[in-house]
C-alpha cells in the first residue's frame, strides 16, 4: 500500500518514476515510506546518471543532512560505482578477447597498439583503463 498520493501533478505513484514531474518525486521522497521509494532507488540503479537519479541528487543537496537525503546520496554514490566496476570489467574482457583474437602474443599486440605488454596486462585486468585513443587501436588491432 502507498502511503503517497500525488497532489497538483499529472502523474500516479504507478507511472514509471522517471515521468514523474519533480514535484511527485519530492512528495515520494519526503512523504512515502520504503515501498514508496523501492521504484525510485530501482530507477536509480537502472540509471545511475539518468534523469530521476539528477532530479533526487538535487533534492538530496537542499537537505543537507537529512537522513532521507543522505540515504538517497548514498544510494546513487553506490550505484555509480557499480555501474563503473561493471564498466570497467567490461573494457577490460573486451582487450582479453581482442588479445586472443588477434592471434598475436601479448607482448606482439603490444607492441602493435604502440603501448607496453605490462601496460596492456593492466588494461586486460582492469586495473587501469585505456585511453579512448588506446581503445580505439585495440579494436582496430583485433579485427
Amino acid at each position: 500500500m502507498s502511503a503517497v498520493a500525488f497532489r497538483n501533478v499529472v502523474a500516479t505513484p504507478s507511472d514509471p518514476v522517471d515521468s514523474w514531474p519533480f514535484e511527485a518525486l519530492v512528495e515520494t521522497l519526503e512523504r512515502g515510506l520504503v515501498p514508496d521509494w523501492q521504484p525510485v532507488l530501482a530507477d536509480i540503479r537502472r540509471h545511475p546518471w539518468g534523469r530521476v537519479a539528477r532530479r533526487v541528487g538535487r533534492w538530496a543537496a537542499m537537505l543537507e543532512g537529512d537522513p532521507a537525503a543522505r540515504l538517497f546520496t548514498l544510494a546513487i554514490e553506490r550505484a555509480r560505482q557499480r555501474r563503473e566496476t561493471d564498466e570497467r570489467d567490461e573494457v577490460a574482457h573486451e582487450i582479453r578477447d581482442a588479445i586472443a583474437g588477434s592471434g598475436m602474443t601479448a607482448a606482439e599486440f603490444a607492441a602493435s597498439v604502440g603501448t607496453s605488454a605490462s601496460r596492456l596486462s593492466t588494461y586486460a585486468t582492469g586495473r587501469v583503463v585505456p585511453s579512448a585513443t588506446m581503445l580505439v587501436r585495440i579494436r582496430r588491432a583485433r579485427d
